[in-house]
């Protein structure tokens, strides 16, 4: 820990929130070591990527640290899927990302459907 968490944790106990103290959620989470489910490899496909998401949800529905992790997602404007929700997700929700990566591909694949069944 550095000194200013160390400071934060001395100076009062009840205000501490474990998320902006630095105490680390992430020994807790449920998805430690399964980083392929919750990051997209290079040129994954939507319909891959909705399997993936699938599996990813399973898992933080019983995860300990599911507020935390949704907590720090949502603040930092993280990519990937934390605490049930995709970037796309958080962007829909008004936590902007800088290019919600499965956002333009699902629109992109919609216009594909919508012209072909046109």
């Amino acid at each position: 820990m550095n000194n200013s968490t160390l400071r934060l944790l001395d100076s009062d106990p009840q205000a501490c929130n474990p998320v902006a103290a630095g105490v680390d959620w992430k020994l807790d989470a449920a998805c430690r070591g399964q980083l392929e489910l919750f990051f997209a490899r290079k040129a994954e496909r939507p319909e891959a990527r909705a399997r993936r998401e699938a599996k990813a949800k399973r898992v933080c529905d019983e995860c300990p640290v599911f507020h935390e992790c949704r907590t720090i997602a949502r603040a930092n404007c993280e990519y990937g899927y934390w605490a049930g929700e995709s970037e796309e997700d958080r962007h829909v929700l008004g936590f902007r990302v800088t290019a919600p990566i499965g956002l333009r591909a699902r629109l992109a694949d919609q216009e594909k459907r919508q012209s072909r069944s046109a």
